[in-house]
């Protein structure tokens, strides 16, 4: 399966409030959801690597919520739906924001060469993670939690004031699910992220 079909498969099997066709639509079809790499020089730096990234996530969110230890002691209960919703659109605002381009480095033997890259330019300055609320509300509602998680799963890895970000992870957990998702596919599944896995859109039973 392409990544766009295992995308596209998870979407349409847990998400399905109103305006969800609407969105789904948007990312493959008029933006550049599935052709933009999820950074510029670090994690998943490669056409392709948001989509694949945004899947990373879902699945070690899913994962995550789904330990006994979550469910029995934290008493952490989420829908696939909202699940899915937080994991697999939490950096829709990347889109539109990277274009190719080059940079010099040195090599092993001492020459400077060209090599390609990504620049970072945000045509639509409206923050991170709220700029992705921003975008998701404009096609289908969010319940509030799923809002406070995508909001806030940089975690305290973002630039606000730590005890901002400690107030939104102890009242919205799903947050603190999220973000800790978000940094295990970046740190654990995608630390040699310049190049895509052999089969980035091959469908998984895990990670």
């Amino acid at each position: 399966m392409t990544v766009q079909d295992t995308f596209t498969a998870l979407y349409t099997e847990h998400i399905h409030r109103a305006g969800s066709d609407a969105l789904l639509d948007y990312l493959v079809n008029k933006s550049d959801f599935l052709t933009a790499p999820a950074s510029a020089r670090y994690h998943n730096a490669y056409e392709g690597g948001l989509a694949v990234h945004s899947m990373n996530v879902y699945r070690c969110l899913a994962d995550y919520l789904a330990r006994p230890r979550v469910t029995e002691l934290y008493g952490l209960d989420y829908t696939p739906e909202s699940i899915a919703i937080a994991g697999l659109l939490h950096d829709v605002c990347k889109i539109g924001c990277y274009r190719p381009g080059t940079r010099n480095v040195k090599g092993p033997d001492g020459k400077w060469r060209s090599v390609p890259t990504f620049e970072y330019n945000d045509t639509l300055p409206y923050g991170h993670g709220e700029k992705s609320v921003y975008i998701i509300t404009g096609f289908m509602r969010l319940s509030r939690e799923e809002a406070f998680a995508i909001r806030w799963h940089m975690g305290f890895s973002g630039p606000e004031d730590s005890r901002t970000v400690g107030q939104a992870l102890r009242q919205y957990p799903l947050a603190f699910a999220l973000a800790t998702a978000d940094m295990e596919a970046s740190f654990f599944l995608e630390r040699d992220g310049s190049q895509p896995p052999k089969e980035a859109g091959a469908e998984e039973d895990g990670d």
